[in-house]
């Protein structure tokens, strides 16, 4: 199965803690201000990219209520980027740009705004760059000195752009947050290439795109929390591929999520991969799935499955509630070998192999199953173009506040995984 699903995915370039603590940004380059100097675009400066380029670590640019066809880098570090009004302050690439806004620069926010209308990235946060800001080949970006450190993105919206809506490459110490990603041909979330990672997803509801969150070789401290997952092809897909560097992928929590109906024909295809999938570990290893409300996908619930060379190893599916799938829970490493996957405390009605909780039980000394049964393959419906995925009704802007520290912060949160309930429908 893993050889005709999955093809798609390579087209892109310890434990799990259950706690991330706090991450200071010491290191990284930024030194921001308690208040910095606002930077107003365009009353101070005419355009995002001038206002960007004035500015010094601790500054904030202020975006003004208008359309913005702009394509940004900030290479500055420490700042922030925030719109006025979420859903009035508009980066549009006309299906020309490649990117809205490219951060190259460490403990950058990116706040209330909208883009929408670029050949690649609606918001990327890329760490495999040279200064000047040339793409780096020959490095293993990702670890050590090779990475972006701290990101922010809150109240972002990103629809219909040629690739990911917000990516984020060779970066650590993240938070994306209050979120809204759809019209992705890849995925509306994509976080790959890094070790360790260091990053909370949360309150983001992704739905239309081909993939909702999509994370190759992203490994260590990887949580993705308490958000939507709908209406996509496929959902939530921690995954190994060696078209990136830092294979395999290790150590994601999928926590607290709600991920549903993800079978919409009306999504840019993937070219021969997977339909009505909720969450899939792709060759992924030491990743736990737990407390998560899985409904309504036609080929499979929660599954860990091969990828090309790579197998799922010591995943855990806990305390899920799933129900109304094609097959509610689902392994499928192409062998018989168990290789310290299991199965414990879960809800659901299907299972392959049957009772997998028996079969694949938490702590149990069994290395294989009896038998192996192939799950059968759902066809494809051939998908719509991402240009013409309708655009999303407006999102919360971000709450009025006060002045505050500018820059990304000190990122990620702390994460209390106990405290996250299997959501409502």
């Amino acid at each position: 199965m893993a050889g005709t699903l999955w093809p798609m995915l390579v087209r892109r370039v310890g434990l799990v803690t259950l706690l991330v603590g706090l991450v200071s940004l010491s290191g990284c380059g930024a030194d921001p201000q308690e208040h910095g100097k606002v930077i107003r675009v365009p009353a101070d400066a005419p355009t995002v990219a001038d206002g960007v380029k004035r500015a010094k670590p601790g500054d904030t640019v202020e975006i003004a209520a208008g359309t913005y066809h702009e394509n940004v880098h900030v290479a500055v570090a420490g700042i922030t980027v925030r719109g006025v009004d979420r859903n009035t302050v508009v980066f549009d690439g006309q299906d020309k740009l490649p990117n809205g806004l490219t951060i190259e620069a460490d403990g950058v926010a990116v706040e209330n705004l909208t883009l929408h209308g670029y050949t690649q990235n609606g918001l990327l946060f890329n760490g495999a760059h040279e200064p000047g800001g040339s793409t780096g080949a020959a490095k293993i970006y990702g670890t050590g000195s090779d990475v972006l450190d701290g990101y922010r993105a809150s109240y972002v919206t990103s629809y219909n752009n040629g690739l990911y809506g917000i990516y984020a490459f060779a970066a650590r110490n993240g938070l994306i947050e209050h979120s809204y990603v759809s019209g992705s041909p890849d995925s509306g979330l994509y976080i790959g290439q890094c070790q360790p990672c260091n990053v909370v997803v949360r309150d983001v509801t992704a739905e239309h795109n081909a993939i909702g969150y999509y994370g190759t070789n992203a490994s260590g401290g990887v949580y993705v929390i308490s958000s939507v997952f709908r209406s996509n092809r496929l959902g939530i897909t921690p995954n190994s591929q060696k078209m990136e560097k830092l294979a395999p992928q290790i150590e994601t929590v999928v926590a607290g999520n709600l991920v549903v109906d993800n079978s919409d024909p009306d999504t840019p295809a993937i070219a021969g991969g997977l339909f009505g999938g909720g969450i899939a570990i792709g060759g992924g290893t030491r990743n736990t799935v737990i407390r998560n409300r899985v409904e309504g996908n036609p080929y499979a619930g929660v599954f860990l499955v091969a990828l090309n060379e790579f197998l799922p190893r010591d995943n855990r599916v806990e305390a899920n509630v799933v129900g109304g799938n094609g097959i509610d829970l689902l392994y499928d490493s192409g062998s018989a070998d168990i290789l310290g996957n299991c199965f414990v405390g879960n809800t659901f009605a299907t299972s392959l192999p049957a009772d997998i909780e028996q079969a694949m039980a938490c702590g149990q000394t069994s290395t294989r199953l009896s038998a192996v049964t192939k799950p059968p393959v759902l066809p494809a419906p051939p998908g719509v173009d991402y240009r013409k995925i309708p655009a999303p009704a407006p999102q919360p802007s971000m709450p009025a506040a006060g002045p505050s520290a500018s820059g990304a912060g000190a990122v990620p949160p702390a994460v209390d995984l106990a405290a996250i309930p299997v959501p409502n429908r």
